[in-house]
């Protein structure tokens, strides 16, 4: 009973992608105000010299692998050390991912990269359901780790208002930067393609010579 309650609360959020695109294209025609955007979520200190942002899509296989063999190297000698503040930026490519996204904030901000972490580390296994409602129900032991009630997901899940926000949030961001693949960064305010860490670090280390 539980499992499909929550599937059914996802099902709601079904709507968020059309509510968005629809508002957006409202508000093109008639000049009306969009739908209000969120604000990111930085990682380290608020004077750092650099800012990386990374668009993700927790759906990514390469995402998962850019968290696993390279965030911890970012982390430790960069965003760690007070030389780079660091912002993940969402991208929906897919109801799952936005199903995850929105599983990410559930926690608040305090929560939002552990969550993010899991969902990466445990890509595999939560995306190995077979239909909505056993991906819904990975996703929900993934929240019940990261210390979240069922009644919390289940709220947040329900939230159209919330997910017309992310959308709108990704949309604006991602066209502003010209995002079509995942990951991409951008360091100090270039547009970087994934690439091997030590080709990363280079860049970042020119834009701090900078």
């Amino acid at each position: 009973m539980l499992i499909r309650s929550v599937a059914t609360a996802l099902a709601l959020v079904l709507a968020g992608p059309a509510l968005a695109q629809d508002a957006q294209a409202e508000a093109e025609a008639t000049g009306t105000a969009e739908v209000q955007t969120l604000p990111d979520i930085p990682l380290g200190a608020q004077d750092a010299p650099l800012t990386v942002v990374e668009y993700a899509s927790f759906t990514c296989g390469h995402c998962a692998a850019f968290h696993d063999q390279n965030w911890p190297k970012l982390k430790a000698e960069y965003v760690d050390t007070g030389k780079v503040r660091f912002i993940q930026r969402d991208v929906y490519f897919d109801q799952v991912g936005l199903w995850a996204g929105i599983l990410a904030r559930c926690g608040g901000d305090d929560k939002y990269y552990a969550v993010s972490d899991m969902l990466f580390e445990d890509q595999k296994k939560w995306l190995s359901g077979s239909n909505g409602e056993e991906i819904a129900d990975n996703l929900r032991k993934i929240g019940l780790k990261a210390g979240m009630t069922d009644d919390q997901m289940t709220a947040c899940w329900d939230d159209s208002a919330k997910a017309e926000q992310l959308i709108a949030t990704f949309q604006k961001n991602a066209t502003e930067d010209g995002i079509d693949a995942t990951p991409t960064f951008v360091i100090g305010g270039e547009k970087v393609m994934n690439q091997p860490w030590e080709d990363l670090k280079a860049v970042i280390e020119s834009k701090l010579e900078g």
